[in-house]
Parts: C-alpha cells; sequence; structure tokens
C-alpha cells in the first residue's frame, strides 16, 4: 500500500517521543491570535471506496473517453512501454529528493547523467542540462542564453513558433530591455526567407525558429542557421513534437547554436496538462551560460566511477548576480521517464515510432484531401501534424465533429485570425487506419 493512516497509538508515541502531550503543543511558537478556531472549508472525511471513486471521477477527465482525438499542438498521444511505469514507479527513484549528496544519490544522478547524453544524441550538440520545465520556459531561457553570449538585445522570432511559447518568451524579456520581433511564414508554411533577412541586423542575438513548428511543417534550419551566422547571431532550434527527432535530422548539424523544446512525447502522459519536462543543449564553448545543472561522470579516490553535479550556474548555488537563472527543479522524474522510454525503445525503435507519425500523417492529409472543400493550408513537408482549410466555420465544424465523437483537431482562428477556417490535425502511431478513415468520413457528413 502506498499509504497507511496513523492510529491513535501511534500518535501518542510520536508526540511522546517529541515530548508534547498533544498536538497542539507542537504549536506552541504560533501567537494564540492568528491561529485558524474552526475548521478548515474542506468536504467531510470519505471512506476508502468514496474516495477511490472520488479520484477515479477526477481522472477521467484526463482523457477524451468515448472520442476519437486528433489533438496535437505541444502536447501528444503516443504510446508509453509499460515498463516506462513500473521502473519510474520504483522507491529508489521516487524517494530521492536533489542530488547534492552524490554519496547517496548515485542512481538519481547516473539517470541524469544518462538522461544528458540521449538530449545530445538526439539533438546533435555537445552539451546538455538536466532537464528544465517544459518546452515554454525552455524557448525563453534560450533567449536570454542568446543574449548573454551576444550582448545583444533583439531577438527574431518566428511567427510559426508555439503561440504560448511566444507569449513566454514575451513574459520573459518584458523588463530586460529586449526587443523581440517576429517574421511572418510564406506559403510553404515555412519561415519567410525574405521577410527574415529583412528583419535580421547587428543587433540581433538570435533567429528563434520551430521545428517542426506549430503548422506541422518541417522548417529548413540550415538556411535559417545560415541567415543567423551571416550577422553573427546564435541560431536557436525549437523542437515541441520530441517524437521528430527519432527521424529527422538533429539541428545541431544543421547549424543551431542552441536546441530547446519539449520532450513530453518521451514517455510522458497528457495528464491533463503536465508535468511536462523542457530540455536544452548547446554547443560547448557556451557551456558557462547554460541555465540550470550539469551531471558529470567522475572516479572516487579508489577509482570507482561515480556520478556527481559537476556545473550548477542557478542562483540557488551561486551569487545571484552570476546566476543564469532561477530555475529550482530539473524535473527528475520526468526526466528520468524520458531516459527509459528512450532505451527501452532504442534507436531502431524510436525510428520505427517516427516513422509511424510521418507515414499516418501522410496518409491522413491524403485522405482528408479527398472530402469536398478540405485542401492543405500549407506545401512544406510535415512530421506528424498539418493544416488543412475549410468551407465552413471550424468552430461548427468542430461541433459537429465531437457529437460525432471525434476532435478532430485544433482550430487556429484565435492565434493566427488571417489564416482563415483552418485546423491543425494530428495523427501518431496511436491512430489506425480505420480511425482516420472514420475521421475523414464523418467530416464528410458534417460539411454537407
Amino acid at each position: 500500500m502506498s499509504y497507511l493512516s496513523l492510529s491513535d497509538k501511534d500518535k501518542t508515541e510520536m508526540l511522546a517521543r517529541a515530548g508534547v502531550g498533544s498536538v497542539g503543543d507542537l504549536f506552541c511558537c504560533i501567537p494564540e491570535a492568528v491561529r485558524l478556531k474552526r475548521p478548515l472549508d474542506l468536504p467531510a472525511a470519505q471512506s476508502e471506496i468514496e474516495l477511490i471513486r472520488t479520484i477515479d471521477g477526477i481522472g477521467r477527465k484526463n482523457a477524451c473517453l468515448g472520442h476519437l482525438s486528433f489533438l496535437g499542438g505541444g502536447a501528444y498521444e503516443h504510446f508509453i512501454p509499460t515498463v516506462v511505469d513500473y521502473l519510474s514507479s520504483r522507491g529508489e527513484f521516487v524517494s530521492p529528493y536533489t542530488p547534492y549528496q552524490p554519496e547517496v544519490s548515485q542512481g538519481t544522478l547516473q539517470i541524469i547523467f544518462e538522461y544528458q547524453t540521449l538530449v545530445c544524441q538526439l539533438t546533435g550538440l555537445d552539451i546538455a542540462n538536466a532537464s528544465l520545465y517544459d518546452g515554454s520556459t525552455g524557448a525563453a531561457e534560450a533567449v536570454l542564453m542568446a543574449q548573454r553570449v551576444t550582448n545583444r538585445n533583439k531577438v527574431v522570432v518566428a511567427r510559426s513558433l508555439h503561440p504560448q511559447y511566444r507569449a513566454v518568451v514575451r513574459t520573459y524579456i518584458k523588463n530586460l530591455g529586449i526587443e523581440a520581433v517576429e517574421v511572418g511564414y510564406g506559403p510553404d508554411g515555412r519561415i519567410d526567407p525574405g521577410e527574415l533577412g529583412r528583419v535580421v541586423d547587428d543587433r540581433t542575438a538570435a533567429v528563434v525558429c520551430q521545428s517542426p513548428n506549430f503548422f506541422g511543417v518541417v522548417e529548413d534550419l540550415k538556411a535559417v542557421s545560415e541567415a543567423a551566422h551571416a550577422i553573427k547571431a546564435l541560431s536557436v532550434a525549437v523542437v515541441a513534437e520530441a517524437l521528430s527527432l527519432g527521424l529527422l535530422e538533429a539541428p545541431g548539424k544543421l547549424g543551431a547554436d542552441i536546441v530547446t523544446g519539449e520532450a513530453q512525447s518521451l514517455g510522458l502522459p497528457l495528464s491533463f496538462g503536465g508535468a511536462y519536462l523542457g530540455f536544452m543543449s548547446c554547443r560547448k564553448e557556451f557551456l558557462r551560460q547554460l541555465p540550470g545543472r550539469i551531471a558529470g561522470q567522475t572516479v572516487d579516490k579508489d577509482g570507482r566511477r561515480g556520478f556527481v553535479l559537476t556545473l550548477s550556474t542557478r542562483e540557488q548555488h551561486i551569487r545571484r548576480e552570476r546566476a543564469t537563472s532561477n530555475i529550482c527543479s530539473n524535473q527528475a522524474l520526468c526526466a528520468l521517464r524520458a531516459t527509459i522510454f528512450l532505451e527501452t525503445l532504442g534507436k531502431q525503435g524510436l525510428r520505427e515510432m517516427a516513422w509511424q507519425n510521418a507515414q499516418k500523417a501522410a496518409y491522413a492529409a491524403d485522405r482528408l484531401g479527398t472530402v469536398p472543400g478540405v485542401k492543405r493550408r500549407f506545401t512544406g513537408p510535415v512530421f506528424n501534424e498539418f493544416v488543412i482549410e475549410l468551407p465552413k466555420p471550424w468552430a461548427a465544424v468542430d461541433a459537429g465533429l465531437r457529437a460525432k465523437g471525434i476532435i478532430g483537431g485544433y482550430g487556429l482562428g484565435a492565434e493566427y485570425p488571417g489564416i482563415g477556417e483552418a485546423a491543425l490535425v494530428c495523427v501518431t502511431e496511436m491512430r489506425t487506419k480505420d480511425e482516420i478513415d472514420r475521421l475523414a468520413r464523418t467530416l464528410g457528413e458534417v460539411l454537407s
């Protein structure tokens, strides 16, 4: 059992050991005037079976029960091997706190070291930190990092970067004197090279580009990196769908100086919006500007392999004015799950899962293209998401699909007012051919 309540005998023995006569005596240091004299405004206590029913009801809100979902946009439904749940729930991993004392934290430190190694392999860069909160704050930290490296106060951000990521970036830099300039996209859904060339200048610290971007389109990261490097700025690649790294070329090999993003796809369930897992890697010359902390491999006095924290540039460890960030957690449990997930699948398994995503999305795009009035919005290559245009308002189409048990996609009108009646459709390995056919067939019925 995960939880056993204390009996009255247990409580009496604990109070005696503490040298007090009652629970109230434990709070004698709190002035009487500020103590709460009434019961807390909480629901009445429940029996175990009642509590299980209540929690189960809350848990059901995490899933689209009875609905077939084609939602993506930064949160993805992927298969998670059972071993990920089993190993990550073991007491050795669940109970430890942060690894400040390496002599009692070798397992945690080794997992972080392996996680960092995997991130470097996926992104094609030299150094990775011990994870961040999520993809959005990762993008913001990358912008701040680029400003520190270049000592420039302008950042060029692709408008095809996840809207929530862009909002978090703007929040981070609002009072720091950093200017953010957005650059639009072309008919292929990629960053507009002509506009990019016009907005970058010698004040630019970095060009921030997501690939696959929010429209699901794979960007030409090499061209974007070259444009950034031409004016001595950094190229920041954001990856909101980490599984794509199992199939696409590593951003670091395409010229990206900093790669950051969201690793939710790697062994983390959707879970009603969290917890998520931000990752970040960079070139080794930027090591001292990397936020968070790094675990490294060493040997003890007897020559045995061991793991320690080798670099911690957050303000809990060094003087505030020298800190790179105030990141307070490295999302260790989420990083653990991602590590187990990647090491369970291996290179071939990850590539196969990513390949299935690309193939099923291609089939879905072709199939939906046969529905009268429906067409692809962008011509660029995609991974597992794509945008469709519709002949009727998306709100009405979405309501019609949901009435038939299908969540058909994510409407783009709110974030991109000029895009028309368009929706982002996501197809992962979890969707079958029959389910994709059902979406196309039902969409045709709703539009007819």
